[in-house]
This record gives structure tokens, sequence and C-alpha cells, in this order.
């Protein structure tokens, strides 16, 4: 049995599932009981999701915890055709807490694991949003279990260059939302290049071979991914190793 079977086990065990979540969320703390948010997600029910997933976070910090659960049990709901599911997620996707934030990106991750043709969708649309939902989306892309059969690779790169080309674009470079849009970018890029290298490397060096001084970062971030180091890629264009430095 899997941390998560079990922790999904003993959730449905209980006898006050709520109160269950809270006591044993983790928080506060540095990492939140990640297994139990993935198992509990999948058993709540749509109401109690619902009703959640929508609810302002309070005073007590096991409210995000309880958030993040429901959030991601939109994600589950959403690939079943829950048309309320989606514009909640957009929504919270911009939320000033960070595991709220994080906790959309694993929802679009859970209908992608159910349902990838309707995440490539939602990616593409979210891809023209604010930095934060754009964030989401490529979060929610640059997952290598999602990648692996090579179906998402083609909206993962449609994603990923429209939201590098967003940073590269923004009025003001140093707002808190473009720059974790950006440290995103940072890793995400290597996710995808190393699930198809023929596909993603082409447009990945394109990008380097741009004088801009936020692109160059990103590009360098992810030249420095382990995942990459592993790999025999082709070079960069010779106009590209400027801007990678």
């Amino acid at each position: 049995m899997t941390r998560i079977e079990a922790e999904r086990e003993a959730f449905c065990a209980a006898g006050d599932r709520e109160a269950y979540l809270r006591a044993n969320s983790h928080l506060p703390g540095p990492r939140s009981n990640l297994e139990l948010l993935a198992g509990a997600a999948e058993e709540v029910d749509r109401d109690w999701a619902l009703r959640w997933a929508a609810a302002p976070v309070g005073s007590d910090p096991t409210d995000v915890f309880v958030i993040s659960v429901a959030l991601v049990a939109l994600g589950r709901l959403a690939s079943g055709g829950e048309r309320a599911a989606l514009p909640i997620l957009r929504q919270r996707a911009e939320d000033a807490e960070w595991r709220i934030r994080e906790a959309v990106a694993m929802a679009l991750q859970r209908l992608g694991d159910a349902n990838l043709e309707m995440l490539a969708q939602v990616a593409r649309e979210w891809s023209g949003g604010s930095p934060l939902v754009q964030r989401a989306a490529v979060a929610a892309v640059a997952e290598p279990r999602l990648l692996r059969d090579g179906r998402l690779v083609p909206a993962a790169l449609d994603v990923l260059e429209a939201a590098t080309g967003s940073v590269a674009a923004a009025i003001d470079r140093r707002a808190t939302d473009v720059r974790v849009l950006r440290q995103a970018l940072g890793y995400a890029w290597s996710v995808v290049i190393a699930a198809d290298v023929a596909l993603a490397w082409p447009r990945f060096a394109a990008l380097a071979a741009l004088d801009d001084y936020d692109v160059a970062w990103i590009v360098r971030e992810n030249l420095t991914k382990n995942r990459l180091r592993r790999l025999d890629l082709p070079d960069l264009p010779s106009a590209a190793h400027a801007a990678a430095r």
C-alpha cells in the first residue's frame, strides 16, 4: 500500500473527515501532508468540494489545506464534466496563498490524468491569462507523468512559449506575479525538453537567440537542470550562446 492509499483509507475511516484533514494537515509547518491531500481529494463529494474551493482563507492555518483538498477534488470533478470547477480553479490560481496556487496546478494535473486533451485545451486557454493564471498552466503541463506518451508535448510547448513571451513583454518585470511566472519557467522548459528533445529543442533554441535578459535567465536556469545535463543535446545556435550566459 502506498502512502497515498494509506492516507486515503484513513481519511475514509474517519468519523469527522474535515476535522481529520485539519488534524493531519501538518500545518502550520514547512511541508503539508501531500499524500493525504491527494488521497482525500479522490473521496470528497461535489458539494463539499465546491463549497470549500470557493471559501476564503480564515485565521486557522489549516484552512489552506482544506481548501487545497477541495481544489484538487475539482480537478477530478472537471474531468467528469463539472462545469463549475474550472472557473473556480482559474480564480484561485491568482490567490495570495502560494499553497493554494500549487493546489490549482495539482488540480489541473489531476484533470490531465483523466483527460489529457481537456488539460491541453484548458492550459492553452489559461496561457493567455494573467501571469499567475499562466503560471498555473505552466506548472500543470510541466509534469513528467503527463508528458510520457507525447500527446501533451505540443500543447505544453505552446503554453511555455506564450508564457515566456509574456514575461518578455511585461511592463513591470519586478512585479511579484511576473517573477513567480519567471521562476516556474526556469525549470518547466527542461521538463518538456527531456520528454521530447526533437520537438522541444528547436523552440527552446529560438528563445535562446533572443536578446532579452529575463529570457536569457530562463534559458540559463533550464540548462543547469540535471535532467538536461544527462542528455546529448544539440548545440545552441552561436547567436544564442551570449544570451544563455
